[in-house]
Order: structure tokens, then C-alpha cells, then sequence
């Protein structure tokens, strides 16, 4: 009878319907205030209040990072969010529940707790429930389990939601809906918010942190020495000098913080993931695209990664004459072997010399050519129509059952079956240990085995055709005659983007639900560890602990019979030896384990829940499309070490020069405007040239510290070759920096110190220069040098072109610090070759 109306709302009133709340954890507000309200952008945003209200609204230009910066990681949080919103593993769909004894279709929404529900061959199964009444029912779970292999399920089995009936139907009880369910459950784990950090971003972070820490102390003392510079508070507010000094104070401020290094790595980000989708690659979240630069294990998923799930038929083995006598001897391969990108079945060749095989061949195709045949008969179908066989007239058929695990035809006074061979070879008399032997042995290279037996002289009549039938059996006098051998199509990119990656150094590993045997033998197929044999272990056997896993695993290339959980697990147990992992999936059940790895990547053709978790989508399905996203990767965190080198030796000078300004109470000698020209010139605009460069340089751990020790040296020539500056010539020039005028000469002479330095940096940060990168050095030095002679430029930045005795004290200054700035690299190179030398000497002993 099912439910009655009254005891459906009363499940309705308690909340037990399968509804799930579709919403992330994280919402718009969130996700606004962690992009705006960070103190990065708290520092720029002070600092640009301050200089409008000094009313030197030129001097703020700085400001515009912010909101661009935002912007880009509003956007591309959002875009993770609206994904994650729409994460569903079930596909809603009607279905048809039993209440009051009769039968209704409804939502899956409206389902409730103890309803009694219908599932049919080709429905998924909307909501956990315990089968009543079984009719031949199976079910595909691989989207849970990552098994392919379908399952049946008899009165009393538990059905889970997500999976699909592939054949039969039952009548079910519903025993959990909603979030208690088992497909909600893992859409929940998935769907928690993680952000990806880069190792780019993790130096970026580092670097602002300790800036930070500096900045706020130096900030204070700086607007106090400026004040000082003026006369006092008292004199600097009734004068209104105040203005002056908390520019002053800001200019070095801005210099310290490398605002444009996080501006240029999110556009640098935006712009691979834009590249990348030209590729048919898409890149949910921005700083995944380096990710697979670091990757050195790099796990895949059998089906769906190294094949695309279809199924080919590859060859008719023809056995003995006898059931006693197969061997492999008498094996005749009729199927040739797929080719070309688009190949989805064999070619066949049929000997049409031989009587024995040519009826085989013909019981194959009439055996397969029922009404709607399964994913193995219809590339059996396929392949053979390819080849001119066609259907013949059958006088009785015995449709394929899954209870049976075979089908049969009736054909003049023969039958002819085709099914599991185990069930076959069980029914039928006689020794059969070879024809076992044979099919464990193609078994046992990943092959998907079928037995074809033939039962001769049995029905003599029409009606005896009838009588079988109505009541299908097994002859025991019948004889096999041929194993029918189909497998999964193997991708066609799969061996050499596998090479690709053993050529780069990355560990891949296959992971798959399916048998260790199947799986161990695709993988030696597409040459998985080259020429050295693959090290296969079945899950079952993997140690629980999380240390003595990660130490086993080290050992292993494929594991079969994995399930849901373990898959994360052996992510955290790679993390755990130090691993950078990426994973690859498309079934729900690589949901966790995509999502726990470092880099996730999904098919398009995945789950949406698998697809929403993942930070890399490949949308055509194609796995040779990673070695793109590498080698976009590496291009990525090669050129932004290079470029951030720039950025930094900005905050080294800054930083030395501030603190020099609040030891000795000089005005600070150069303005917020000047230090946006100049970085504009020689840091903005060509960092985001290089940063799109080619550059496939392998990631080579450290990018921290390589970029500090580049951008030291060249820090603190400059600055110390401005302070010198500052400190020195205004008495060889009997200059009053209380002067306006003075001071306005003084601040350009240092401007220009930092300008020709600043090209020097550049041209060591982009060389080799005999390229094109020696045209992008002259080009902005020349920019910067004309500016000054450009009115609206030079009078916008306050920039001029001295001459007479000035212009002699410009040559003079900038020659001694292109002399200092050679002689601070010249030690730099010699500390560095001494510290390679004893670094060298202790990895040797």
C-alpha cells in the first residue's frame, strides 16, 4: 500500500523530505569583506586618504591598486561560489513512489521518509533506501565506489543515492533523504570552501607580512621627522607645512608595500586561465594554474582519465572442437586493433574460409542484436556491421538476464549462448579447467571475457524451439566454441602525455575501484613506469595507518579496489612524505580526494559534484591537455620570480632610505609621484611584459629566498646611493632644503638616481638582452627619459630637466652611483659563489 496521505505529512512536518540546502558556506558578504577589508589594502587605503587631504590628489594615484586588485579576487570567488552553489550529485528528475495503493509520480524533492519508491533500469536512485521487491535489479555505483562493474541487488540490499539502475527494476523503502542521505553526505564534504594557496602567493603573503611589521613603526616615525623637518607641529599646522610632511611620509609608505607584485599576480593568473580556455581547459580557481608546476605525484583515475569508459571490441578467440581441448594454440584473432583519435570499436576481419568461425562470428552479431543492447553489445554490433555482417533470422531468443548472466539464440536445430564464462562453463558436463585457465589468462590482461557455447542437434522442431524458450536452460552437452574479448578504449593521448610527464620528473600513479588485475594491465598497456614493469597492489591490503601508508605507497604505481575514502587517504599520506599531489577523477567517489589534493582535476565529461570541487576542468575530456597546463604553470612561476625581484628591491630602498630620513630629519627626498613614474617604468609595465614571456624552466623550491637575494643587493645600492645624495650635495650646492625650490631640485637629482638604477635592475632582470628583452630595457628607459621633456608629463609628475651647475652635480651623483651600484653586485656575486662553494662542500661529505 505504501504511505497514506496523513502519514506523508506527518513525515512533511518533521522535516523529512529530500530536500538538501543547496548554499556554500561562504557568502557574497564574506567573500566581499576577505577580498576588500585585508590589511594590504587597509595600509594603501590610509595612505591615500592622507595625501587627499592634503588636497595632492596627484600624489594618490597609488590608490587605483586596490580596487583593481579586489575586483580580480571578487570575481574569480565569486565564479568558485556560483559552482559550488549549483553542486548536485543526483539529477533532479521525476519519480514514482506507491502511497494508498497506488502508483504517483512526484519530484525528488517530495519524497519522503518511508516511502515506498519505484526504481527502473536506466532511473538514478534519488534517495537511500533498502529494496522490497527485486526484479532482476542492477545497479551501476561507479560514480560512488569507482567500481565499473555493475552490481545486483536482491530483497534486502541497500541502495545508495547517486547510483544507477542499469537493468531490471525493484520496489524500495526509503531510509534516508535529504542530507542524511548518502550522496548529500558527500556533496557536504565537498562542498566546503577551500581556497587554493600558491607557493607564489604563500612568498607574495610572506614578503607583505614583514612588511607590514615594518611599515606601521616606520610609518609614525616617519610623519614625525617630516614634522620635525618643518619646525614642529606647532609651526607645520599654523603654516600649513603639515601637507608637505604627511606626503613626504607617504612616499615612503608606498615604496615599502609592493602594491603592483599582487596586482601582476592576479592578472598574470587571469590571463594564463584565459589562455588556458582557449584550450578547452578551465580554471576555476586563479592560483591553481602554478599548482601543477610543483606537482611531482600526480594520481589518475583509471575511467575517465587513461580511458574514456567506452567499451571495444577487440578479438574472437576460437577454442578447441572439444570442451576438454581449448588452447591457445587454436586462438584466432578476428579483431584488429583500434586506431586513429575517433576510434570507439575494432576493425574486424573475418575469414569467411573457415565454417567454424564464420557461424561464430554470425551467432556473435544475432546474440548481441537484441532490442536494446548493452554498451558491450553495441560496440560488438558496431564492429562487426563495419565489416558487411548482418542479421539473420533466429527461430527462438533468450534475451540477456542479469540473474542468468547469459543470453541465448535458437537457430535451425542449434542454440547458441553467450554470457559470464563462469556461469556457462558451470552449467555444461565435462572437464573444463582449460577453457578456465584461458579465460583467467585474458582476464588477467584487463580484458572484459565473454564464452560463447554451442549446444548442437537439440531442437529438431518448431515447437521444441518454443518449449526452450519458455523455459531457458544450459544444454550440459553443450560445447564452447569462442571467447569474446572486450576492454575499455584506452585514450589515445594517454601513453605519450604519460611519458611527457616521466620525462618531467612527476610520479603518476593509477587509482582505481576496478581489479588490481585490470587495472595493473592497462597501465603496463599505455606504459605507465616506461619499460620497467608496474608495481600493482590491491587497496584491501594498504596499512590504515596513515605513516606506514605513506611509506608503502612510495613503493606502489597502481592500486586497484580502491574505495571512496582510501583515495583521500593516500593523498594525505603523499602529503605526509612531502609530496605536492594533483588528482585526477570524474565519479563522485574522487569527489574528497580531489578536493584534499593540492591540484583537482576533473573530466568534463565528471559528476557535477566532481567538477565543482575540482580547480581544473578539462571540458573535451582530454588528458593530454595537462602538459599544457603545466607548462602554462611553470611559465607562470618562472616569470613572476623574476618580476617579483623587481618589485622587492622597490621595498628594499624604500625601506632603507626611510629609515635613513628618520635617523637624520631630512625631508624625504623624493614624492609619491615620482615613485609611481619610476615604478611604472621600470617595474610596472615591463614585470607585466616579461610575466607573459614563454618560460618553461622546471619549479625549483626556494622561490622565496632566490627572490630576496636577487633584490638585496640592488636594494640597497640605490638607497644608500640616495641617501648619500640626500645627505651630501645640498652643502657642495649651499642648497636650503627649506626652500621649496632647493628641496624640488634635490628630490629630482634622487629621482633620477632611482630611474637610472631602476633600468639597471631591469636590464639584470631581463637578460639575456640580445633578444627582444634588450629593445623592452631601451624603449622604457628612453619613455622614461623623454617624460621629462613632455610639459604635461613633467609638469603632472614634477619632474624637470636641470642644467648649468645642477646638471654637472646630476652627472657627477649618478655616475658615483652607477659606481657603488657595480661595486654592491661585484661583492653580492662573490658572497654568492663563496656560499654555493661551502654549500657544495657539505652535500659532498
Amino acid at each position: 500500500m505504501g504511505l497514506s496521505g496523513s502519514e506523508v505529512e506527518a513525515e512533511v512536518q518533521k522535516g523529512n523530505v529530500n530536500i538538501v540546502d543547496a548554499q556554500t558556506s561562504r557568502s557574497f558578504g564574506q567573500i566581499v569583506r576577505e577580498n576588500v577589508f585585508t590589511l594590504f589594502n587597509a595600509i594603501i587605503f590610509v595612505a591615500m586618504v592622507l595625501v587627499l587631504l592634503t588636497g595632492q590628489w596627484k600624489d594618490a594615484v597609488f590608490g587605483l591598486v586596490i580596487i583593481i586588485n579586489s575586483g580580480i579576487g571578487i570575481f574569480t570567488e565569486m565564479r568558485a561560489k556560483h559552482t559550488l552553489d549549483k553542486l548536485s550529485i543526483l539529477v533532479a528528475s521525476k519519480s514514482i513512489v506507491r502511497r494508498d495503493g497506488h502508483d504517483m509520480e512526484i519530484r525528488h524533492e517530495d519524497i519522503v521518509l518511508g516511502d515506498l519508491l519505484w526504481i527502473r533500469s536506466g532511473e538514478q536512485v534519488p534517495a537511500d533506501a533498502t529494496i522490497v521487491h527485486a526484479w532482476g535489479l542492477e545497479l551501476d555505483e561507479s560514480m560512488l565506489t569507482g567500481e565499473s562493474r555493475t552490481v545486483k541487488k536482491g530483497e534486502g540490499a541497500e541502495v545508495y543515492s547517486g547510483s544507477n539502475a542499469t537493468s531490471g527494476m525493484a520496489l524500495v523503502r526509503v531510509d534516508a533523504v535529504g542530507e542524511h542521505g548518502y550522496a548529500a553526505q558527500l556533496t557536504a564534504k565537498a562542498k566546503v570552501y577551500k581556497k587554493t594557496v600558491s607557493d607564489l602567493s604563500k612568498g607574495i603573503n610572506a614578503i607583505l607580512k614583514v612588511m607590514t611589521v615594518v611599515v606601521i613603526p616606520l610609518c609614525i616615525l616617519l610623519v614625525a621627522s617630516q614634522i620635525r623637518t618643518v619646525g614642529g607641529w606647532s609651526i607645520a599646522l599654523s603654516s600649513g607645512a603639515w601637507r608637505a610632511a604627511i606626503v613626504s611620509a607617504v612616499a615612503g609608505v608606498v615604496g615599502m608595500i609592493p602594491e603592483g607584485l599582487v596586482l601582476l599576480t592576479s592578472l598574470n593568473f587571469a590571463i594564463a586561465a584565459m589562455r588556458l580556455a582557449h584550450q578547452h581547459t578551465l580554471v576555476q580557481e586563479l592560483e591553481s594554474v602554478e599548482t601543477l608546476a610543483r606537482v611531482d605525484a600526480l594520481n589518475l583515475d583509471k575511467t575517465g582519465t587513461i580511458t574514456d569508459g567506452g567499451i571495444v571490441f577487440d578479438r574472437l578467440v576460437m577454442l578447441g572442437n572439444t570442451p576438454h581441448s581449448a588452447s591457445t594454440a587454436d586462438a584466432d584473432i578476428v579483431v584488429d586493433a583500434p586506431s586513429g583519435e575517433n576510434a570507439t570499436h575494432a576493425s574486424v576481419t573475418v575469414d569467411t574460409s573457415d565454417d567454424e568461425k564464420s557461424a561464430a562470428i554470425q551467432a556473435l552479431y544475432d546474440l548481441c542484436n537484441e532490442e536494446g543492447p548493452n554498451g558491450t553489445g553495441s560496440a560488438i554490433l558496431k564492429a562487426l556491421n563495419d565489416k558487411g555482417v548482418q542479421a539473420q533470422s533466429v527461430d527462438a531468443r533468450i534475451p540477456f538476464s542479469s540473474a542468468r548472466k547469459w543470453s541465448a539464440i535458437v537457430r535451425g536445430t542449434d542454440v547458441w549462448y553467450m554470457g559470464a564464462p563462469e556461469m556457462l562453463l558451470s552449467e555444461i558436463d565435462g572437464e573444463t579447467m582449460a577453457d578456465k585457465s584461458l579465460v583467467a589468462q585474458y582476464a588477467n590482461q584487463g580484458m572484459r571475457v565473454l564464452l560463447i557455447v554451442r549446444a548442437t542437434g537439440v531442437c529438431t522442431t518448431s515447437e521444441e524451439s518454443k518449449i526452450f524458450a519458455d523455459d531457458p536452460h544450459v544444454i550440459p552437452a553443450a560445447m564452447p566454441v569462442a571467447l569474446v574479448l572486450c576492454s575499455e578504449h584506452i585514450r589515445d593521448d594517454a601513453e605519450q602525455t604519460l611519458a611527457w610527464f616521466r620525462e618531467q620528473g612527476v610520479r603518476c600513479r593509477v587509482i582505481s575501484g576496478d581489479s588490481t588485475a585490470t587495472v595493473g594491465a592497462i597501465a603496463k598497456t599505455v606504459k605507465l613506469t616506461g619499460d620497467r614493469e608496474p608495481v600493482a597492489m590491491d587497496a584491501r591490503d594498504l596499512p590504515t595507518d596513515v605513516k606506514e601508508l605513506s611509506k608503502t605507497i612510495e613503493n606502489i604505481d597502481v592500486l586497484g579496489r580502491v574505495l571512496p575514502e582510501q583515495k583521500k587517504e593516500i593523498v594525505d599520506a603523499l602529503h605526509k612524505s612531502g609530496h605536492v599531489v594533483a588528482m585526477t577523477g570524474d565519479g563522485v567517489n574522487d569527489a574528497l580526494a580531489l578536493k584534499e589534493a593540492d591540484l583537482g582535476i576533473a573530466m568534463g565529461n565528471a559528476a557535477p559534484a566532481t567538477k565543482a570541487v575540482a580547480q581544473v576542468v578539462l571540458v573535451d575530456s582530454k588528458f593530454s591537455h595537462l602538459p599544457n597546463v603545466v607548462a602554462r604553470g611553470r611559465q607562470v612561476m618562472a616569470n613572476m620570480e623574476r618580476v617579483s625581484s623587481l618589485f622587492l628591491v622597490k621595498t628594499v630602498y624604500s625601506v632603507l632610505i626611510s629609515i635613513g630620513v628618520v635617523s637624520t630629519f631630512i625631508p624625504f627626498p623624493y614624492l609619491p609621484r615620482h615613485i609611481t613614474y619610476i615604478g611604472a617604468l621600470t617595474i610596472g609595465m615591463p614585470a607585466f611584459i616579461l610575466a607573459l614571456a614563454p618560460n618553461n624552466r622546471r619549479y625549483l623550491p626556494g622561490f622565496l629566498g632566490r627572490v630576496v637575494r636577487f633584490a638585496l643587493p640592488g636594494g640597497i645600492a640605490i638607497g644608500l646611493s640616495v641617501l648619500l645624495t640626500a645627505w651630501t650635495l645640498p652643502g657642495f650646492m649651499n642648497w636650503n632644503l627649506s626652500d621649496p625650490a632647493d628641496l624640488l631640485k634635490l628630490r629630482d637629482i634622487c629621482a633620477i638616481i632611482v630611474f637610472v638604477l631602476g633600468v639597471l635592475v631591469l636590464a639584470r632582470v631581463a637578460s639575456p638582452l640580445k633578444s627582444w628583452r634588450g629593445v623592452l630595457v631601451v624603449v622604457f628607459a628612453v619613455a622614461g627619459i623623454a617624460g621629462m621633456f613632455i610639459p604635461f608629463v613633467s609638469a603632472f609628475f614634477e619632474l624637470e630637466f636641470e642644467t648649468g651647475w645642477t646638471l654637472v652635480a646630476t652627472c657627477v651623483v649618478l655616475a658615483l652611483s652607477i659606481i657603488i651600484y657595480a661595486g654592491i653586485q661585484s661583492i653580492a656575486v662573490l658572497f654568492g659563489r663563496m656560499y654555493s662553494s661551502i654549500t657544495h662542500r657539505k652535500n659532498n661529505n
